[in-house]
């Protein structure tokens, strides 16, 4: 019997997340419903992936064994209000950026089983990386199904609460820094004469080069810099220039107000 997987917001991350897991789905062994107050773009996502759609929050609920909630932090509490009766005994899955467990129990009582995930957009491409915590309510198999649905889209590994604040400018927000830096490195190669689209290409690859002999050689990316750091050479130039308008730091200081405005929101 397959299990019935819904969707309450079809959004960039929560379209993202659908569309890894009807891919992956080749079993059939998920039967996927979402609902969306879009209801354009949620019929389009229907023909893409097979999905269900459904009329109404508590119309998806009530047909779903496991409830996924991808809606914004300011419009979580008015949804979480709507389904609290229907969702009873079901486990609900949250990507909201910041809300804690306890929030969601607040609402919807200490019965209420919840899961706090931290997912990011390369799920889109099946590159994404999600923080997953669990409340303690979810036997091996609802939590191996889980992960399992967030593995159709990426890599999933399980963190404790107390740093899912904290990975949000790790993993959620971070691909915004990396768009920002491929184009940033497209734009002085168009400086040089090199043709915008292939410009974008190259940088592209570049990165996820990069970041590939990161995941697959185990080495510190400090010793992965050096090898590509000539004595005298044009590497070491060009990280010099960096270093002095201090690359580094400036990621510090952005990441560390990704978390502050992360906390704030679990906070508020």
């Amino acid at each position: 019997m397959s299990v019935k997987v819904g969707f309450i917001g079809t959004g960039n991350m929560g379209g993202a997340l659908l569309r890894g897991i009807a891919r992956g789905n080749t079993g059939n062994k998920y039967e996927l419903f979402a609902y969306d107050i879009n209801r354009d773009a949620l019929d389009q996502l229907a023909r893409d992936t097979g999905l269900k759609p459904c009329g109404s929050n508590v119309e998806l609920v009530i047909a779903s064994d496991l409830v996924f909630l991808a809606v914004k932090p300011r419009y979580a509490k008015a949804v979480l209000e709507e389904i609290r009766d229907a969702l009873g005994s079901k486990i609900l899955v949250s990507i909201v950026v910041g809300l804690p467990i306890s929030w969601y129990k607040g609402i919807l009582g200490e019965q209420a089983r919840v899961v706090r995930t931290m997912p990011n957009t390369p799920a889109l491409v099946g590159e994404g990386m999600t923080l997953v915590c669990f409340d303690g309510t979810q036997s091996s198999q609802e939590k191996q199904s889980i992960m399992e649905l967030f593995g159709y889209s990426g890599k999933a590994e399980e963190l404790e609460e107390g740093l899912m604040s904290e990975v949000t400018a790790l993993t959620g927000s971070s691909p915004a820094y990396v768009f920002m830096f491929i184009e940033a490195m497209a734009d002085a190669a168009v400086q040089s004469g090199i043709p915008r689209d292939k410009a974008y290409r190259l940088a592209a690859q570049a990165v996820l080069g990069s970041a590939k002999m990161v995941l697959e050689t185990g080495k510190h990316p400090g010793e992965l810099k050096d090898m590509v750091c000539s004595p005298a050479g044009t590497t070491i130039e060009a990280v010099a220039e960096l270093e002095k308008a201090g690359f580094r730091s400036a990621i510090i200081r952005a990441m560390g107000g990704c978390t502050r405005k992360a906390r704030e929101i679990g906070k508020q």
